[in-house]
C-alpha cells in the first residue's frame, strides 16, 4: 500500500471520529437506545429473560468486551495471514513457465 493511500485512509478515519464530536454527537450503546424505544412503544414491558451472570462492575464488563474484540481481531488476522501465506507458498512452488527456443 502506498504511503499516500495510507495517509488518506488515516485522515478519513480521524475525520469519522472527530466530525461527530464537533457536531455535538454522543457515543452511546445500542442497548440503551433499544430499551428506550421498547419502553416508549410498549409501556410496562418486562423482559422475559434474565442474564445468566452479570459482571460485578462496569469495568469488568468493559474488560470482557475488550477481550472479545481482541480475540475477534486475532482470529481475523490469523485467517488473513494464513491465506496470504498459502498464496505465497503456491506462487513459490508453481512450476516456472517454459521458454520455447526462438525459430
Amino acid at each position: 500500500m502506498s504511503s499516500k493511500r495510507t495517509l488518506w485512509l488515516l485522515a478519513g478515519t480521524v475525520a469519522l471520529v472527530v466530525v461527530p464530536l464537533l457536531m455535538g454527537g454522543e457515543f452511546g450503546g445500542a442497548d440503551g437506545q433499544a430499551a428506550e424505544l421498547i419502553e416508549a412503544t410498549v409501556p410496562g414491558f418486562a423482559p422475559w429473560a434474565d442474564p445468566l451472570w452479570e459482571p460485578p462492575s462496569g469495568e469488568v464488563e468493559s474488560l470482557f468486551f475488550a477481550l472479545q474484540a481482541a480475540l475477534g481481531a486475532f482470529v481475523v488476522g490469523l485467517v488473513i495471514g494464513r491465506r496470504q501465506g498459502a498464496a505465497k507458498t503456491r506462487e513459490q512452488n508453481a512450476p516456472a513457465p517454459r521458454s520455447f527456443p526462438a525459430e
